[in-house]
């Protein structure tokens, strides 16, 4: 019996532009000029206020880990979780480009601590309340954990990824995984499978296995929900193109920026704790930005929006 995939539009679609050597118009901006400098704004300000300053259609990707409304600090908690979190939901929407996309951190394990602040209760808002459709619902797998007596214990976190309309940025070739020798050599003897496409590698599915951060992890800058630089690498390399817009706007320990400067795409991050700054500095501390410089690259770290390129050239 053939597979589903085989009856389905996009698919039948992807498979005959790689017949005639084309490529779908979600990568084209895939070969983008790298920039020899990238801007980086840090703003201390509710996500709201900020998102209302951004042009429409000027981010490329935002990667959202908000607060799970678990009371984990004062700012965990919303006592009306869904409303607050409907306003920078239709707010995140209008400012991403129709290529955009934004990666949603979450659990659904929190269903009892966070009432209506678990990720199904944004997905299910965004199923009925938004025109973005869901891509993927990415599984983070880690070895390590909490015990539990009551349950299984918890090895998962889960991202949704939407893209604003079916033109979705996706550059798969950026974060393809190699095989393994002999699993090479046996795909290579296979007439039905392309070289070039087992030289570029597998795809890593929508399951990652990527190990959460221990506390004595050299990463840590003090953030209590703090994610690991390999998962955001991930987000970024395959849903956004260097010289583009990257926007977190609860950017808690700074990690999208550092991963932002190192990839080459500019950045906007905000939080309402000032902490973000201090937090900012310690990821700085180690990025290798001397070899950036060396290969005349920089960047600029700045407090306002004004100065930012998604404003500037909309006041030019």
């Amino acid at each position: 019996m053939a597979n589903r995939s085989h009856f389905n539009a996009g698919h039948i679609g992807m498979n005959t532009l790689k017949k005639q050597s084309k490529s779908h118009s979600s990568n084209g901006h895939a070969q983008s000029e790298v920039p020899d400098e990238t801007i980086h704004s840090v703003i201390i300000k509710d996500c709201r206020e900020v998102l209302r300053e951004l042009p429409d259609n000027s981010i490329q990707l935002i990667v959202c880990d908000p607060p799970y409304n678990i009371q984990l600090a004062d700012w965990d908690y919303h006592h009306n979780y869904l409303k607050w979190a409907a306003d920078w939901l239709v707010e995140a929407e209008r400012v991403l480009a129709p290529t955009g996309n934004i990666a949603l951190f979450g659990g659904l394990q929190y269903q009892a601590e966070a009432g209506s602040g678990d990720l199904l209760t944004l997905i299910s808002h965004m199923r009925t309340a938004s025109k973005m459709r869901l891509v993927n619902l990415i599984i983070w797998n880690y070895p390590n954990g909490m015990g539990a007596q009551r349950f299984f214990a918890n090895r998962h976190e889960e991202i949704a990824w939407f893209g604003k309309t079916e033109k979705y940025f996706f550059d798969l070739d950026a974060v393809r995984e190699p095989f393994d020798e002999e699993t090479k050599k046996a795909y290579m003897r296979d007439k039905r499978l392309r070289p070039e496409s087992i030289e570029k590698g597998k795809n890593p599915t929508n399951v990652w296995q990527m190990p959460r951060l221990n506390g004595n992890s050299k990463e840590r800058v003090g953030h209590p929900t703090q994610k690991p630089r390999i998962v955001i690498e991930r987000l970024i390399k395959a849903l956004s193109f260097p010289g583009s817009t990257v926007l977190d706007f609860f950017a808690g320990s700074g990690v999208t920026t550092r991963v932002a400067i190192d990839l080459k795409r500019h950045s906007i991050a905000s939080d309402l704790s000032p902490t973000l700054s201090q937090y900012l500095e310690q990821q700085l501390r180690d990025v290798a930005h001397l070899a950036h410089r060396s290969q005349g690259y920089s960047y600029q770290i700045i407090n306002d929006l004004d100065r930012h390129p998604i404003i500037s050239k909309q006041t030019a």
